[in-house]
Order: structure tokens, then C-alpha cells, then sequence
């Protein structure tokens, strides 16, 4: 079959390779569509970050060349032993974390904070750049009428909605969402499906403003703006949002952040960096503000498909681009470099 491997920075490569076979416990599906997320970008880019290079990732024994691809969706083809919750023709979206299950975080049940944690799609065994990839039954959620390409979109989505728990925020509160890519996206929306009816968005691309309107922010603010901090305090009503995410990954956005956040107010980071950065710890200690981060999600796929069923998030705007497995370089991550700004996510039909 033909997959998606990340062999070097730069050098992903569509190789053919033996179709994956089921084990007791697993699932088989055929993939219909696989998103591509900014970590796969940011591995094409700057890699190995999360792929296994110089020894076997402790979870799956794989090292690169491995499979690429977690944000996915298809139908079950076939189930191994012991698999009693899904059929073949099953309609699936997976929750792509490995996890080891053995140690103190994974025992408390905060099984996204496993010291090896791991990823199917970027540390080997499979993934949804492919025809075919094999997964647990545990990893495996139904999708029920959902359709598959919006079945693509719960991976990020619930990255959305983890970063709104984990804030905090509560209806009649208000929120600043610094960056409107595809999490900034999908954390707007989680927020408005939380109830919360003051949301600004900061961004500074044309189309992007344009996609956190389609949202459903209050007000879009140019994060070029040398006001931006009072801008986005009185957006928010005066004094400040209650909650501030951070999801463009940028040291001025992160230091700007905490000084918009009200006095107490929490600053959520859900970006994923790519280099160290620095902050006025006093924008902290003066306000008595928290900065929390996130990293992924914890069992928040079942209400993601929940919202997405009932038709209480609308999405499918997020979809900019459908193009087949074999254009993922030029038309997939090339076009991405290109215009960035242009696109929320781009599917890939293996």
C-alpha cells in the first residue's frame, strides 16, 4: 500500500509498504481522509522533533522512517480478537496518544502527560497517511452519522476543547484567542460552544480575520497594532479577558498576553514551539496571573463528536483544500509554506 513516511528534515517521501495486518485487540480502517496538522508541517520543516531518529520510540520500537498522519478518519475493514465494539463498515475518527499505562501520571488517569508519550502518526506504528492503518480498539471512536471528512477534524477540534477546560472559563466570562490557524480556530469555536459570547480574536492575515468572524468572535483586533493591549482589554469589557490562549507559538504574542489578561486572569498556552523563549515573569507576579499550557487532549473525542453530531459546531469552513496522497508534499505541505494564510486545513484522501 502506499504510505507517508518522514524520513529526514524536508524528505517525506510516499513509499510502498506491506499492508498493515490486525492483531489481537486492534482495528483495521481505511482511511478517508487525514488532516494535515501544523506538527506535521513543523516535522517537514524542522525535524525529527517528534519522530524517533536516533533511537526507537519506547512505546511502538519504531525510529524513523515511520508512518505520518493523526488527525484521521475512515471505516473499520476488519477487527482482531477480542474486539466486540466496532464492525467492519464502522464509520471512525481515532485518539491518536500512546501512552506506557504503568506509571504515576498514566495511573491517575492524566494518561497526555505519560513521560513516554507518544503519538500514532508520528512515532511509529501506523498512521493516517496511508491506505490502511492499524490502531488498539481503546484508541478507536465512533463516529455514528458524522461524515468522515468532518471525522478529520476532531483531532484538532479536541485540542480546542481541552484548552477550554483546562482554562477554566465560564459562561458570562470573556476570552482573547491570539492566532487564528486551525487551533486558534477550533479553540474559538469550542468557546463559543461553552457559551462564552465575548470572544476576540487577534491575527494580523486578511483571511484569517476573516475565518475568526465565520467563528463567531465579537471582535477581530490587528495584532499589529501598537495598542494592541489596550485593544483587546477594552474588548473585553475593561479591565482585561478573563482568559488569554496563545495559540501562534510567538514570544511577543505570549509576552502581550499576559499583559492583556485581567488582574488573576489565566493565560493558557496551546502551541507547540519550536525554539526556547523568554517572558516578563513581573507581568505574572504583578497581576497574580497563571500560565497553564496543554499539551493534546484527555478523552475529549466522544464530546468533540458529540457537538459535532448535534450540530452544534459548524466546521466545515475549516476544510480549504482536498488533495490525494501522492501530491502531500506539493500540494500539502508546499502550498502550506506558500500560503499559509490562506488555509485552515487541507485533507488528504489516501
Amino acid at each position: 500500500m502506499k504510505a507517508a513516511r518522514f524520513h529526514a528534515r524536508e524528505d517525506v517521501r510516499i513509499d510502498d509498504i506491506p499492508e498493515p495486518e490486525t492483531t489481537d485487540g486492534t482495528v483495521k480502517i481505511k482511511v478517508d481522509w487525514c488532516g494535515i496538522c501544523g506538527t506535521d508541517l513543523h516535522e517537514y520543516l524542522e525535524g525529527p522533533i517528534f519522530t524517533p531518529a536516533d533511537a526507537p520510540h519506547p512505546l511502538t520500537g519504531e525510529k524513523n522512517p515511520v508512518q505520518l498522519g493523526h488527525e484521521f478518519a475512515g471505516r473499520v475493514t476488519e477487527v482482531g480478537a477480542g474486539v466486540t465494539d466496532f464492525s467492519e463498515g464502522d464509520a471512525v475518527a481515532v485518539e491518536p496518544t500512546l501512552f506506557c499505562g504503568k506509571c504515576q501520571e498514566c495511573q491517575a488517569g492524566l494518561t497526555n502527560l505519560c513521560p513516554s508519550l507518544g503519538f500514532h502518526g508520528l512515532s511509529g506504528g501506523g498512521g493516517g497517511f496511508a491506505e490502511y492503518t492499524v490502531v488498539p480498539a481503546s484508541m478507536v471512536r465512533p463516529l455514528g452519522d458524522v461524515p468522515t471528512d468532518l471525522g478529520a477534524l476532531v483531532e484538532p477540534l479536541a485540542v480546542g476543547l481541552h484548552a477550554v477546560r483546562k482554562s477554566g472559563v465560564r459562561i458570562g466570562e470573556s476570552a482573547v484567542v491570539f492566532g487564528a490557524g486551525p487551533i486558534g480556530l477550533a479553540t474559538i469555536t469550542m468557546l463559543r460552544a461553552a457559551g462564552v459570547t465575548r470572544v476576540v480574536s487577534v491575527e494580523v492575515a486578511k483571511a484569517r480575520k476573516q475565518l475568526a468572524e465565520q467563528a463567531g468572535v465579537s471582535e477581530v483586533i490587528d495584532g499589529t497594532r501598537e495598542d494592541v493591549v489596550d485593544a483587546i482589554r477594552a474588548a473585553a469589557g475593561g479591565r482585561g479577558p478573563d482568559v488569554a490562549f496563545e495559540c501562534a507559538g510567538i514570544p511577543a504574542v505570549l509576552n502581550t498576553a499576559l499583559q492583556a489578561v485581567k488582574r488573576g486572569g489565566t493565560v493558557v498556552n496551546v502551541a507547540i514551539w519550536g525554539a526556547p523563549t523568554q517572558i516578563h515573569m513581573n507581568d505574572l507576579v504583578f497581576s497574580e496571573a497563571y500560565l497553564t499550557g496543554i499539551i493534546g487532549y484527555l478523552n475529549d473525542h466522544p464530546a468533540t463528536i458529540g457537538l459535532l453530531a448535534d450540530n452544534l459546531i459548524d466546521v466545515g469552513f475549516f476544510i480549504t483544500k482536498r488533495i490525494k496522497l501522492d501530491d502531500l508534499v506539493d500540494g500539502g505541505f508546499q502550498e502550506l509554506i506558500r500560503n499559509k494564510d490562506e488555509h485552515v486545513k487541507v485533507l488528504v484522501q489516501p
